[in-house]
């Protein structure tokens, strides 16, 4: 499929979807509860319906209620899902988890899976069978569970992607040592760390994305897992076992989602309001409020409405910052990257994101995805390998074209948005646009309800 953006004023109320990441969070916790979970307002996006699926395969039950397929063909908003927990019973599958393309399925689930004896595999969609997996392959060495590759290297030694495979169970009296640039596995062994009798340790040599961490925290102590992380976060300790109950627990909305239309409204001059927004601080993401309020930006955050209201049409600029420069530090939240870069076409000034390795190790590469891709609308960008340099000039110089989406949900919607404030007549078409489904299913459908008007063909 492909989306065709131009020129727009947006109006009106948009609410985004619930967090992908809360939504998988809780669907394996309620698989490893005794009892039965309801989970109101998830996220029937590919990821977590490919996250239900697997919970299946190793011995809960998912109900997606009136919805076949959990709301994904219908966006109906106040869905529940109900999940009846394997407990003690949770077992390894009879045959291979496939994550389809959630890294954060392959990487929450398979630690816990890494506490039960016997062997298991993973494997996934040919995206994900692209993306290292060294770190999490180690992890599972470290911790005595011998995590293979099933491919081979170039060189004819072991390869790094999946599919792969452990034999459990683990042993909680290792330590864990590990870089923990990638938050996602570490979070997976502190979920496996409650069905372990003693207490996991990790030591991060060089954490980052550590708002998921502390998301991760907070989910384990609201069903009663005992949760250490150091300030700096290099030391992290769970202590088990702990077979915890049941739970009742509403997904709040995806900051990661509100990015675009909050981008959207300011780069095409447009007032929004974006409904339902999390102000519970569990979501690194929502720094981008303060990212873009630094270079002008009139966006209103109503907290106890949870509503951000976006007055776009005001100059961002970087003139007032040190060195006329506007810096930003991605390791917290790397999943804005494509939204930031976008803005930051439109921004009067220097743009400099910092940090960004994580945002390589992604879906794809998107410093080089959104460096090649921008740059052929017009814009001024560099990947100095440890940095991404965007030269604003609010937005002046740049001009549609057909650009490739890396079948990346986050490039999908960011540079469907940025056809949304260019001069009249020029458009943006992106290829495999369908992918955006990965998180923000219907996405142009909701977009249009405040005057998008995107077209899919």
């Amino acid at each position: 499929m492909k989306a065709v953006a131009k020129k727009s004023v947006l109006s009106g109320h948009i609410t985004v979807p619930g967090s992908k990441s809360h939504t998988i969070r809780a669907l394996i916790l309620a698989a490893m509860a005794d009892g039965t979970s309801h989970i109101s307002n998830p996220l029937p996006s590919n990821d977590c319906l490919s996250t239900a699926a697997a919970v299946r395969q190793v011995g809960a039950e998912v109900d997606f209620g009136d919805d076949v397929d959990g709301g994904a063909s219908t966006g109906r908003d106040g869905a529940v899902w109900t999940v009846r927990g394997a407990g003690k019973n949770l077992h390894l599958p009879e045959g291979q988890i496939d994550v389809g393309n959630s890294g954060s399925l392959m990487y929450f689930l398979c630690p816990v899976l890494s506490t039960l004896p016997g062997e298991c595999t993973f494997t996934g969609d040919e995206s994900i069978c692209r993306r290292p997996v060294n770190h999490l392959i180690d992890a599972l060495c470290q911790f005595g569970a011998n995590g293979r590759s099933l491919n081979a290297g170039p060189d004819g030694k072991p390869g790094t992607t999946p599919p792969f495979s452990f034999c459990g169970p683990i042993d909680v009296n290792k330590t864990l040592v590990t870089e923990g640039a990638l938050s996602q596995y570490i979070s997976g062994f502190m979920m496996a760390a409650s069905r372990l009798n003693g207490t996991l340790h990790m030591e991060l040599t060089n954490p980052k994305e550590t708002p998921y961490l502390t998301m991760t925290k907070l989910w384990l102590e609201s069903v009663g897992v005992p949760v250490s992380i150091s300030p700096d976060f290099k030391k992290i300790a769970v202590t088990g076992p702990v077979p915890f109950k049941a739970f009742d627990r509403a997904v709040p909305s995806d900051w990661e989602g509100v990015a675009f239309p909050l981008v959207a409204a300011l780069i095409s001059g447009s007032e929004i309001t974006i409904d339902n927004v999390d102000g519970s601080g569990s979501q690194g993401d929502d720094k981008i409020v303060e990212v873009l309020q630094s270079v002008g930006a009139d966006i209103e955050w109503r907290r106890d409405a949870e509503q951000l209201i976006v007055r776009g049409g005001k100059k961002l600029s970087s003139a007032g910052l040190p060195n006329g420069e506007l810096v930003v530090e991605m390791s917290a939240f790397p999943d804005a990257i494509c939204a930031l870069a976008v803005a930051a076409c439109f921004i009067e000034g220097k743009t400099v994101f910092t940090d960004i390795d994580i945002c390589r190790k992604k879906e794809t590469d998107r410093i080089k995805a959104m460096t090649s891709e921008l740059s052929k609308l017009g814009a001024k960008i560099v990947d100095e390998g440890d940095r991404l340099v965007v030269y604003g000039n609010g937005g002046e110089g740049l001009h549609g074209g057909e650009v490739e989406s890396y079948k990346d949900h986050r490039i999908v919607m960011s540079l469907a948005c940025l056809g949304l404030g260019l001069a009249d007549g020029e458009k943006v078409t992106v290829n495999d646009a369908e992918w955006c489904s990965v998180t923000f299913p219907h996405f142009f459908e909701v977009m249009n309800k405040i005057g998008a008007g995107f077209e899919t063909i």
